[in-house]
Formats: structure tokens, C-alpha cells, sequence
């Protein structure tokens, strides 16, 4: 991944005493939403805290939510979110899925990067929350001699939850640094083409691999609160359109695909359908009892998918009748999705790599 072999030398015509420069490069940084470094309660407990303290997430006022998430949130929910993390743990690396996932999907984009670009680039990953943190990234490429640096959140869809604090944690980086490079923020490739037949691909490879074709395909996204996209965030806009243009390259009608949100948190209304419901009524009133389930808006599989589709929403859609449920995995490090990850860089990286 990170690459800081060359030596620093001192500029031509500089004195002795200047101080020595490492040879200009080009860092991509790519950054995910992050993880707990283990799933005990005080590992749980300082991750949730810094997830949940983050104002994109949770923006009611902090003199109201502090109190309530201090005293009574953070001394229940690490046990219970910790039980979860336990369950789908990567015991054999010591780490969370999505810290495994995020690992192979930068060593193989570096790859990419480095057949394209050579020893002109060098690629890392950084987490909004938990380790590696964002802050110690850019400082290190920036130690390293990267000029310009390529950010990179690894959210198809533009939230303010997810890709706008990404950024933010990135631009406070910056903020310390005594000699900035040059850089840009990756735009949301919800619509990409190559995204979007990596997804395609991915369904079909998993519905060939069945005996019966699943009744319907349900997109589950990460909810946000409906307040969010009444003050501007295109979020469920951009889920929307994935969907269709899912919907488009395989060909199928509105019978065969539906767009639904998950992870509701707190007590007011969030983008429906909500997944945990809306597959029970599939299976109640639709009479629809074998489904298949994706989830667009991950790019790894991560607590949200492992345990709460595969586990949760699977149990709500077999409670109401549901008699075979697929969960499709995320792309993850698929060759597809380094293909079309690697292009969208390649996109954002001309006029300085060409």
C-alpha cells in the first residue's frame, strides 16, 4: 500500500542546512466508515462514541443528545452492538470484516495504480472512525512526498452522513499540515457505467447459482432521516436512480426489483420503506416467498449487511412467511468493482497523472 521508499534529498542550489524534500508523488487515499479495534465493551464503547458524537450523524443539539448518549446509550449498547460485531468477527486476522475487505480492495487497486502510473503513485486506506484514522494518513503521505492526494470515500451515493464527514475529517487533516498539497475529493458514482455493471454482474452471477429465480430483488440501502433529503441531501435521489439503472441493464420490470432503507436509529421518520418491514409484507401480502437482497450503497460488507440483513431482516421475512432468502454480497474486492473503482480514480486523476 503505502509506498515511501525514495529517499529525501536537499533541493538543487539549496544550502546544506536546507531541509531535505521527498520526491514529488501522487496519494490516493481511499476511506471507508470504519470499525472497532475489537468488539469488548471499552473497544465498542470509544468507537460508538466517536461515531455517534460526529454532528453528520446525529445533529440534534448537543446539550440534549451528550447527556442521553454519555449516560444511558453508551453504557447498553456496547454490549449488545459488541454481540454483533462477535458474531461475524475475523477471528483468524483479529479484525472486523470491513477492516479485511477494505485491506484487499487498496492492495489490489494499488496494483491497478501501480501497472498504470508506476512509482509516480501510491495508494492507502484510511477509516472515519476507529483506526487507521484519517489524521494519521494524511500525515503520513504527506511525510511520504505526496504533492497531491486523491481522496477517495468509498460511498457510491453522497450523504452528509457518510462522504461529507469523510471529507470534513480529511480537510481537518489538512488544516495541520505546515505545507499542503494539492487536492480533490472523489464525486459519488452512483450512475457510473462500470459500477453499475459490476452490481448487474454480481446479481446474475448469484442467480445463476440458484435453483429458482428469487420472486424480487430488494435494494437495501443505509437509511438516513427523511428530514435529511427535505433540507437538500440528494442521498435518496441518487439510490434511486442506481436502482432504475440497475433495473435497465438486466433488463427486468418494476415487479422484479424495489428500492427499500435500513438501519433505522431514533424516534423520527427516516426513508421508507424500511427493509425489516417491507420484506415481511412482501411475504404477507405479496405472497412473494423466495427474495433476494443486495445492498448498493456498501462497498464492503460490513455490520449492516452481515448481521443485520443476513441475520435480521432475514428473520423478519421468514417470521412473516418467507421461505428462501438470498443475500447477495456487496461487491467487496470483486474483480468488476477494482475495475470500476480504478477508473473512477483514473478519471479524478488527470491533469495531474495523465
Amino acid at each position: 500500500m503505502l509506498d515511501a521508499s525514495n529517499k529525501a534529498v536537499c533541493p538543487v542550489h539549496a544550502p546544506t542546512d536546507h531541509p531535505k524534500i521527498m520526491p514529488g508523488k501522487v496519494g490516493i487515499l481511499l476511506a471507508n466508515l470504519g470499525t472497532p479495534d475489537n468488539y469488548d465493551y471499552w473497544s465498542m464503547r470509544r468507537y460508538l462514541n466517536e461515531f455517534l458524537s460526529d454532528r453528520r450523524v446525529i445533529d440534534y443539539s448537543p446539550w440534549l443528545w451528550q447527556p442521553l448518549l454519555q449516560l444511558i446509550i453508551l453504557t447498553k449498547r456496547p454490549f449488545s452492538s459488541g454481540e454483533a460485531y462477535k458474531s461475524i468477527w475475523n477471528e483468524e486476522q483479529g479484525e472486523s470484516p470491513l477492516m479485511t475487505i477494505t485491506k484487499d480492495q487498496t492492495s489490489k487497486i494499488a496494483e491497478s495504480m501501480q501497472a498504470r502510473y508506476g512509482d509516480q503513485v501510491m495508494v492507502d486506506f484510511c477509516m472515519r472512525y476507529g483506526n487507521p484514522s484519517t489524521k494519521s494518513k494524511v500525515r503520513e503521505m504527506i511525510d511520504a512526498g505526496c504533492r497531491h492526494i486523491l481522496f477517495f470515500p468509498l460511498y457510491p451515493h453522497y450523504a452528509g452522513a457518510t462522504s461529507a464527514t469523510a471529507n470534513d475529517e480529511f480537510f481537518r487533516a489538512l488544516m495541520e499540515a505546515k505545507w499542503q498539497p494539492t487536492v480533490r475529493t472523489v464525486d459519488p458514482y452512483f450512475e457510473h457505467p462500470l459500477y453499475i455493471e459490476a452490481l448487474a454482474q454480481s446479481i446474475e452471477t448469484a442467480y445463476a447459482k440458484l435453483e429458482k429465480k428469487p420472486d424480487i430483488l430488494v435494494c437495501s440501502y443505509h437509511g438516513v432521516p427523511k428530514r435529511y433529503l427535505m433540507e437538500g441531501d440528494p442521498y435518496h435521489c441518487q439510490c434511486q436512480k442506481t436502482t432504475r439503472l440497475l433495473k435497465e441493464r438486466l433488463g427486468w420490470d418494476d415487479t422484479q426489483i424495489t428500492t427499500t432503507f435500513q438501519s433505522k436509529f431514533g424516534p423520527e421518520e427516516w426513508l421508507k420503506p424500511y427493509t425489516v418491514e417491507e420484506v415481511a409484507r412482501l411475504a404477507e401480502e405479496d405472497g412473494k416467498k423466495n427474495i433476494a437482497v443486495c445492498a448498493p450503497a456498501f462497498s464492503a460488507d460490513c455490520i449492516e449487511t452481515l448481521e443485520e440483513i443476513n441475520e435480521e431482516i432475514k428473520e423478519s421475512f421468514e417470521e412473516a412467511g418467507g421461505e428462501h432468502f438470498t443475500y447477495i454480497p456487496c461487491l467487496n474486492d470483486d474483480a468488476a468493482h477494482i475495475k470500476a473503482l480504478s477508473a473512477v480514480i483514473e478519471e479524478n486523476l488527470k491533469g495531474w497523472l495523465d
